[in-house]
């Protein structure tokens, strides 16, 4: 039995068919239908008595309200009449039942419907976005798919053309396959038909007539009781009903023969579009177009280079050995992750005026540094320390409420590239020019970088108190570079000053204030920072420090900036006096502490946003540098005409050496001085060379390598004196450039072999010759050049041919041996184990000396 509930209709309505009656309050009906067994059912009332609730306070609701009110269509009934007598006021109501809202509720409606109006304006945004970006997404994909159609078409096309030549292949095997063979198969099959006997003999033949030109062998037919059993009998087994099918040997025959048809047809060659990056592979390279490793290798030697296919070669070559084997090339540059790094644009209105910054620039010994210290200590406040405390190279100071930014660039000739680094950062340049010795080598080197960088150009007539000063003759020989000064016409400006009295300092200081404002110096100080090193070096206390010249933004303590293959997290910057400062606004030359490594000199340093930024740009930097001397030294050592010269050159001496210095500028200055000593002969080798201190990792290098150590404004540590003591190398300290290069010349020098340099001293005219037993042959000469001396070297010349060359054994005049034999005499002479000599020949002696040889 089941019970079922139907459920009641509570609509409130009028309809005519159900009667009205008052319902007893707190009660509810429901008809409950119960099923019983062989189809019975029965209907139960059943009344549901709920529980009135009420707030405390509320009176209880009258009956006749809750009946009547919704039908005041029906007014017979007295009732109804009396209902509108007895309502209750709307603030006795139950509190489950509002008909008025609170001022709070209607201003949180109010709240509610404006936030519901603004979700549907950004929803309304937001749809329309989502709909600019479906489009895009949708023209995205269909390029996509063009782009797929198009490979597919040209990938379709390739494979009807490998399958057209395959189709080719296969006819023509089938063609050339012997028509014995297919004889041979019919006259054993026409053999294996009489042997059938047995059961299966009798049902086959009817079957066989019914499909005699199906070219394959028809499958034995069974009997009803075997196709049910599903066994094998010895009668099925022995009665042969199999047609003779292919072995397994003949399909594998059979595929090895299609094989070797298809590799015998020429392929046809597939060009490729060959992505090229700045530097790859020989390997990766044969892969990137499909050839063989070996092909190009053979390439290379057919050009003179011998590589193998691990080395690497630049974009410029791996292009042009694509364009040989037939391929078309894109070049492609893994620079793109330095995009935006550099030269960002600023707006007018951000632009505000900035220090000039000036380069000091002229001869060795014209006082350029003298005159950086005179307006320094001029500036100094009183009390700090004056001189140059700090080894930074680029100082500022201040005038009239104006800073200007110096910096001093070496006068040495080795340190060209130092200068050309100065006049590429500089505003304005200084040129200082001694009045006693006029203008000189380094002076037009530092004229042409000026031009070369497109700055001013300010000349400073120094030394003027001497008493042998000329600065006219100054002025007149810098009219011969094309360098006009004012007084001669021109609108170069000129000063006349001295560094050790001081004098005209200020007019100097006043002249470079002038050409900046005619220049209007500008630059955003609000942005990241960007500029240049100036100088680096490996402190003992501080690390890696780089001094820095910020260009453009401002540069603060906690930036992440990349040097060069270097980058770092600026730790702290130190300014030319040694205090630590909070910021480096633009043409403020600083000390930078916190880099990794130490970077060269004039390298290009900005300001990245992240870690990342940072260590993915220096890695790729470190790479390419990498690479790129990779790929020169490959070629270096693959020429044969170089393989050849260096077999016929296999006497060259080297000289290594292991090179410190203070600052990274002193170490490239060596490294050109030394590259340009030498010859075919001997040559300076630099194992290795870095800024800092001498160490015992140094001295270890030293020792392997067979080494002398270098030290450039360095000293070594305790550790390093004593390792240097106990394996017997020799540390050299120097101060002085010309002292460092000297020395290693006179060492060079001694390293050569020493030159054989001859000397004529006579000849003598052969008048007789006598044969005297048990002495030989000698020669009766006249002396008729010079003279003949014993132990010199002789050459015996006949009709201007020399036809022998050695020693003379004896000297002899009137039967005594003799030291010499002056001209105009005659003598006897012999030669040392040669005796061939006829009358008329001539004896040419000669003093061989060994010269020692200099670079």
């Amino acid at each position: 039995m089941s019970d079922t509930k139907s459920g009641d209709d509570k609509t409130l309505s009028v309809t005519p068919k159900k009667t009205l009656t008052l319902k007893r309050p707190g009660l509810e009906q429901g008809t409950v239908r119960q099923n019983f067994s062989h189809g019975r059912t029965k209907s139960v009332v059943v009344e549901t008595k709920k529980r009135k609730f009420s707030l405390p306070g509320d009176k209880p609701e009258p009956v006749a309200a809750s009946v009547f009110t919704p039908k005041p269509a029906v007014a017979a009934a007295p009732v109804v009449q009396e209902a509108p007598k007895a309502p209750p006021p709307p603030p006795e109501r139950s509190g489950m039942v509002l008909n008025e809202l609170s001022r709070g509720e209607m201003e949180a409606r109010r709240k509610a419907l404006e936030g519901s109006k603004a979700r549907e304006a950004e929803d309304r945004l937001r749809a329309q976005e989502d709909a600019k970006r479906r489009a895009e997404e949708e023209e995205r994909r269909k390029r996509e798919r063009d782009e797929s159609a198009r490979r597919q078409a040209e990938e379709e096309a390739r494979l009807q053309t490998e399958a057209e030549a395959r189709r080719r292949a296969e006819e023509e095997a089938r063609r050339r396959a012997p028509l014995a063979a297919d004889v041979a198969t019919a006259d054993d099959e026409e053999e294996a038909k009489p042997r059938r006997t047995g059961a299966g003999a009798a049902s086959a033949p009817p079957r066989r007539l019914a499909t005699p030109e199906v070219a394959r062998p028809a499958k034995p037919t069974k009997g009803e009781e075997d196709r049910r059993r599903g066994k094998l009998t010895l009668n099925s087994a022995l009665s042969d009903d199999d047609a003779r099918a292919r072995s397994l040997s003949s399909m594998r025959r059979r595929q090895e023969k299609f094989k070797r048809a298809l590799h015998n047809e020429p392929r046809e060659k597939v060009m490729r579009e060959v992505i090229l990056p700045e530097t790859i592979t020989i390997q990766e390279l044969a892969q990137r177009m499909s050839e063989r490793a070996v092909d190009v290798v053979k390439f290379f030697m057919k050009q003179g280079q011998i590589l193998k296919p691990g080395d690497v070669i630049d974009a410029d070559t791996a292009e042009l050995v694509a364009s040989e084997f037939g391929h078309t090339v894109r070049r492609v540059a893994e620079s793109d992750i330095e995009e935006g790094l550099f030269n960002i644009a600023d707006r007018p209105e951000d632009l505000v005026s900035r220090p000039p910054v000036v380069t000091i620039m002229g001869h060795v010994d014209h006082g350029k540094t003298s005159l950086l210290d005179a307006i320094r200590n001029a500036n100094v406040v009183s009390g700090e320390a004056g001189g140059i405390t700090q080894h930074i190279g680029a100082y500022q100071i201040e005038k009239n409420g104006q800073k200007i930014t110096f910096i001093d660039t070496p006068g040495h000739a080795a340190f060209t590239a130092m200068r050309a680094r100065g006049a590429q950062v500089t505003d304005i340049a200084v040129l200082v020019v001694a009045a006693d010795d006029s203008v000189m080598p380094q002076t037009i080197e530092s004229i042409n970088h000026a031009k070369a960088a497109g700055v001013p150009i300010i000349v400073a007539i120094n030394k003027i108190d001497k008493r042998d000063a000329d600065p006219q003759k100054v002025r007149t020989e810098l009219l011969r570079h094309e360098v006009f000064v004012e007084s001669m016409g021109g609108e170069v400006l000129d000063v006349e000053v001295s560094a050790t009295k001081g004098i005209n300092l200020d007019k100097l200081l006043e002249a470079i204030l002038l050409q900046s404002e005619v220049l209007d110096l500008k630059a955003n100080p609000d942005r990241t920072a960007e500029g240049a090193v100036i100088e680096a070096q490996l402190d003992k206390g501080r690390g890696p420090v780089a001094t820095v010249l910020v260009q453009t933004g401002t540069l603060m303590p906690g930036d992440i900036i990349v040097a060069g293959n270097e980058w770092g997290r600026v730790r702290a910057l130190v300014n030319d006096r040694g205090e630590h400062v909070p910021e480096a606004p633009p043409a403020m030359p600083v000390e930078v502490l916190g880099l990794q490594g130490t970077p060269q000199a004039g390298d290009r340093f900005a300001v990245v946003n992240n870690e990342a930024r940072a260590r993915e740009i220096t890695e790729y930097r470190q790479r390419l540098a990498r690479d790129k001397a990779v790929a020169k030294h490959a070629g270096q050592r693959g020429s044969l005409e170089q393989m050849m010269s260096q077999l016929q050159t296999s006497g060259l001496k080297e000289f290594p050496l292991v090179i410190k210095g203070d600052v990274q500028g002193s170490i490239e200055a060596i490294n050109a001085a030394l590259e340009k000593l030498g010859n075919d002969e001997v040559r300076a080798r630099i194992v290795h060379a870095g800024a800092g201190g001498i160490t015992e990792s140094d001295v270890s290098l030293a020792e392997t390598s067979g080494a002398a150590i270098i030290g450039f404004n360095v000293r070594a540590n305790a550790q390093a004196r004593a390792a240097a003591a106990a394996a017997g190398i020799e540390i050299r300290y120097y101060s002085i450039i010309y002292n460092l290069v000297d020395d290693v010349k006179a060492a060079l020098s001694g390293m050569l072999s020493p030159e054989r340099r001859e000397t004529f001293i006579g000849n003598a005219e052969i008048l007789e010759i006598f044969d005297i037993s048990k002495v030989g042959k000698i020669a009766g000469c006249r002396v008729t050049e010079g003279k003949v001396e014993r132990g010199a070297g002789v050459r015996l010349i006949r009709d201007n041919v020399v036809i022998h060359e050695g020693t003379l054994k004896t000297l002899k005049r009137f039967k005594d041996e003799v030291a010499e034999v002056p001209g105009g005499q005659e003598c006897g002479m012999a030669f040392q184990n040669y005796e061939d000599m006829r009358v008329g020949d001539i004896i040419e002696c000669f003093r061989v000396e060994m010269v020692t040889r200099t670079l």
